[in-house]
This record gives C-alpha cells, structure tokens and sequence, in this order.
C-alpha cells in the first residue's frame, strides 16, 4: 500500500484547496515517530522555503532519511542552489522565446514562467519546461529569462504556494490532481512484492532488444523472486522515482530519454541496468575502438575520418584496402553501416554519412559466416549465441531487404561450448566498461577473435537468445538485479 503525504509548512497555505487527509504540516510530518509505519510513502513537500536547515530543508531530509519518496530531494534543493547549473541544453532555446514572445516584443529584456509540476500555461514553452523539471524535479518552479544578445536561463527558483493568485491556484491545483494520479497508483489488490522495477519499454519500436514474449518472461521471473517487474514509457518520467530500480529493454541512444531516464534513476539511488556510463560507452563507435585499442584488444583495423579533412578520405583506402566498411559512430542493428568496393563508392557514401555525424569509422572488411554474441552480466558469460549473416548478404540484418529489415539464423549454444579465447576477449572487452549487462560481438578471423562492439542493451528474444538456458535465463537477470537491490538496502557495495 502506497501512501500519499503533502506537507505543506502553515495550514493557511492550503486555505484555498479541498481540505485533504494527505495534507499535513510540516511540523506534524517532522515529529512523526520515526518507522510509524511500513507502508511505501511518497511526500509532495510544498514548504514555503527550501532555504538550507529551514523547516522545508528539513522535511526533504528526514523523508530521505526514513526511506520516503520525496519531491524536491535534498540533492534537487541543492542543486537549484547552483546557478553553474542553469546552463542547460534546451534545444534552441532562443528561437523558442523570440517565436514565443508577440509581435512587438523584441524589446523584452526579460521574462518568466510558472512550472507545475514540469507543466506551464503556454504550449509553445512546455517542452522546455518539461526538460526543466526533469533537471530539476520540484512542484512549483519559476524559470526567469533574461536577453542580452540571445535569451538565456536566468534563475531557476522553487514558489511558495502562498505566493500563487487565483488563477495560478486554480492551475497549480489541477497538476496536482493529474500528477499525483500519475505518479502515486492506488493500493494493488494483490500480492505485495519487496521491490518494484520499472521495465523501460516501446511497443512501437521496430526492432527492440526484447519481444513480447521475453518482456513476459522477465515479468514472471521478477514475481518468482518477489520482485514486480512494471513495463512503463518515455511519458512515465514523472513515476521514476516510484520504483526501486530501472531495467532498460528500449534501444538506447545517448541523446533521447532513455539516457535520461537511467541518468535520473541512477542520482535517484536506483540500481539501473542499463547505467548512463555503460549507454555512453556502447553507443558511440568511436569511443568504443579507442577504449579497445587502448587496452590492447584485439579489433578490426581501423581509420577515422573527419567531415573537414577530405585528404583522409583519400588515404583511408591505401590504408585500409578495398572493400572497407564505414560507420556512423552511433548505430544499431547494422543500421547505419555501409560496405564500399573502390574509391568512388567510398567518396559517395562518406558524403551521404557525414549529413548524420561529424566523425565516421573505416574499418576493414573481415567477412566470416557468423558472429558471435556473448551475453555477460557482472562480468560473467551468461549466454552464447553464433548470428549467421542474412541470406546473400554481408551482414546479420540487412535494411536493403523488401519490406522490414531481414537477419539471418542463429544458434544458441551453452557458454562452455565456446572456444575459451572468444570467450576470455568478450569478458576483457566488458570489464572495460562495466559490471552491467552487456553483448559482445566478435569475429574469429584466421582462428583468432577480434572485439566487433559491445552492445549495452543486447537482444535477450524469446526463441533466440533464451533456447539452451529458457526461462533460467530471465531469472538469472532478475537475481541480478535483486542482489544489487539488496545489496543497497543494507549499505553495501556491489
């Protein structure tokens, strides 16, 4: 059972809203007996001032320190506290404003708004408040604008509702409502579990890292363990702070939400697999083939090319030798990936790959019938499997193909049946970036492996990747996760 506290820091302040039994005052919250209860507990702190060891200060502390879900945290009240902070990266934040403010207007020097709840009153600013509130996660903010030569964040400050007039009341209590229906889900009539995990899911994506049926089998195998496995959205940001841990089974890409949702996960204290480290490591080419090199670790050969030095472009094939492969830095699913022949192939592909990314990898092209993929969890194999390249084609997927994307077959095989040199080099390559979850793909040319990439939301299908272990294979994944949970819960590393 889930309980809802708003503490608010004078009963005046809640003068103006329906009398409630979650509101409380800050005082009667500070004085309740430390573990007067069990039940899960989620506190909306709506203190006039967040101003450090003042009475809201205080009321974020204590709920941290009885093991309450709290809005503003201690770690958001100071950050707000920093202005090096507001320097975000709001997509054109300029352009918005000058588009936002009327005919007329150009003359502002500066300007503010009200955030309920991560929500504003002006639609051509809400996606700009939404990424404020997710910076920054507090019920009432002001966001201040100011204009020099462009327009820049000014202020980011917490309101008081004593603060609010009509109208903005009337605002600010409908995004209560909303948010708390959202975020805090009414008490389940069913069986209560040791820990929730939100399972970061998109039923649209094309080719996702798990199907259906493997999304199920990890629902069943968290309820084995007395963990409740909850598959949310990108629009369940708000609820993140809802769960004990994060499992991402969306492709992941270190520019859109997913990034963001492990980011916040992780300052939340949650254990999160994919962690934001592992996305930033696995998902740019690039700095995956310095770190291998850097270590020494085996891997095609390869040559970086630069959109603004058109004389590497000229050398990358002597370099190299024909055919060589080019890719986007950030890629998946051989999307992005483009094998030429001879020099004018490479010149036409190079220019249409630079529109998506300053820098481009050449390696050379080592064809084999199959790669391996060696699933690994802490640093430990957990699965094998060898992806045979897709009919008539050079790679597993082929994009080329009529219709949807075309791969080729697999085989499943137990980790012992792997030659131990594929094996060592995929345990090397992930111990480089990791403890988390991970696939490696690598090719044996010659006889000897060399590291492809390492994947951080590798394909877990039901039917592929789950035919030698089955079902053990998402209990053994959930036991992960409730070992680290553990773990946290009485104060001791992984």
């Amino acid at each position: 059972m889930t309980r809802l506290v708003i503490v608010v820091e004078k009963a005046s302040d809640w003068g103006s809203y329906y009398p409630s039994v979650d509101v409380v005052s800050a005082m009667d919250y500070l004085r309740e007996p430390i573990g007067a209860d069990e039940e899960r507990t989620h506190v909306i702190n709506l203190c006039r001032s967040y101003k450090y060891l003042g009475t809201g200060y205080y009321v974020s502390l204590l709920a941290e320190a009885r093991g309450h879900r709290v809005m503003p945290s201690v770690r958001t009240i100071n950050d707000l506290r920093r202005r090096s902070l507001y320097g975000l990266d709001i997509d054109d934040l300029n352009g918005k404003l000058t588009r936002f403010l009327p005919a007329g207007g150009r003359d502002t020097t500066d300007f503010g708004i009200l955030v309920y709840f991560g929500e504003t009153a002006y639609p051509a600013l809400q996606d700009l408040a939404r990424q404020v509130f997710e910076t920054f996660p507090c019920p009432l903010l002001r966001i201040e604008f100011e204009r020099e030569r462009v327009w820049q964040v000014a202020s980011i400050k917490p309101v008081g509702l004593h603060t609010l007039d009509d109208a903005q009341e009337d605002a600010f209590a409908a995004e209560l409502d909303r948010f708390s229906k959202k975020l805090w889900r009414k008490p389940r009539a069913r069986k209560r579990y040791r820990y929730d995990i939100a399972m970061l899911v998109d039923p649209n994506e094309a080719m996702p890292p798990s199907n259906r049926k493997a999304l199920k089998s990890f629902i069943e195998a968290g309820k084995e363990l007395g963990i409740e496995v909850d598959p949310i959205g990108k629009n369940d940001y708000p609820r993140l702070a809802e769960y004990d841990g994060l499992f991402i089974r969306e492709t992941t890409a270190s520019d859109n939400h997913t990034y963001r949702f492990a980011h916040r996960a992780e300052r939340e204290g949650m254990v999160v697999i994919d962690d934001p480290a592992s996305i930033l490591r696995c998902t740019n080419k690039i700095f995956l083939n310095d770190l291998m090199v850097s270590r020494k670790l085996a891997v095609p050969r390869t040559e970086i090319l630069y959109r603004d030095n058109l004389k590497g472009l000229k050398d990358v094939g002597e370099k190299l030798g024909f055919p060589i492969v080019l890719k986007i830095p950030d890629g998946s699913f051989s999307r992005g990936v483009v094998k030429v022949e001879d020099a004018a192939a490479l010149e036409k592909a190079a220019g249409e790959l630079f529109q998506h990314s300053a820098l481009l990898l050449a390696q050379e092209f080592l064809y084999t019938e199959f790669d391996w993929r060696i699933g690994v969890l802490n640093r430990e194999p957990l699965y094998a499997c060898k992806y045979y390249m897709s009919r008539g084609h050079w790679q597993i997927y082929n994009h080329g193909a009529k219709g949807t994307a075309k791969s080729g077959g697999f085989e499943t095989i137990p980790v012992r049946d792997v030659p131990s040199d594929v094996l060592k080099l995929a345990l090397k390559a992930t111990h480089t970036i990791g403890d988390g979850l991970y696939g490696v793909d690598l090719k044996q040319v010659n006889g000897k492996p060399v590291v492809i990439e390492v994947n951080d939301n590798p394909s877990i299908d039901a039917g592929v990747e789950d035919v030698y272990l089955g079902e053990d294979l998402y209990r053994r994944i959930m036991q992960e996760f409730l070992r680290r949970l553990e773990h946290k819960r009485l104060g001791i590393g992984r």
